[in-house]
């Protein structure tokens, strides 16, 4: 006989198929390839490449997606769920560096599924003050990419 231990989910998170939970914080749920952030109306299946940032702090777990979009969520109950974001975000990156523009500069990151057959992703983080909608930084940065993915061979 074998015996399987499972975390169990809360209602609402559905894993994609041979998805496995690492973590469970109260309606928090972190799996292998994603985080699923519970919302007013449904929960957000986040995964793990698209997060930019997150931080954990006072009891509060708060996520920034690629592109900006935020996430607050309070975790009353966070079993290993920090630790496990913490973990998984930074093992999705694999090139991180900050090239200097006119006026600041952009941080160029690349990041890869937990799944090693996904494509890298790449975003730009611009330093305060720049405007990323600004076609000529956009197009330094674009260059800085392309400069970085010839050395890299990513």
């Amino acid at each position: 006989m074998r015996l399987t231990w499972r975390k169990s989910v809360p209602d609402g998170v559905v894993l994609q198929r041979g998805e496995r939970v690492l973590a469970v914080g109260g309606e928090t749920v972190a799996s292998d390839a994603a985080l699923y952030l519970p919302g007013t109306d449904e929960v957000t299946r986040l995964p793990w490449e698209r997060v930019e940032q997150a931080t954990w702090q006072d009891g509060v777990l708060a996520v920034r997606e690629v592109g900006g979009r935020r996430h607050t969520v309070p975790l009353t109950e966070p079993g290993s769920v920090p630790e496990t974001v913490r973990e998984r975000v930074t093992a999705t990156v694999v090139v991180s560096t900050h090239v200097k523009l006119p006026g600041g500069g952009v941080r160029v990151v690349g990041r890869r599924p937990p799944r090693a057959d996904g494509e890298v992703r790449w975003s730009f983080v611009f330093d305060r003050g720049l405007d990323p909608a600004d076609p000529g930084l956009l197009a330094q940065a674009e260059q800085a990419l392309e400069e970085i993915r010839r050395q890299t061979g990513l």
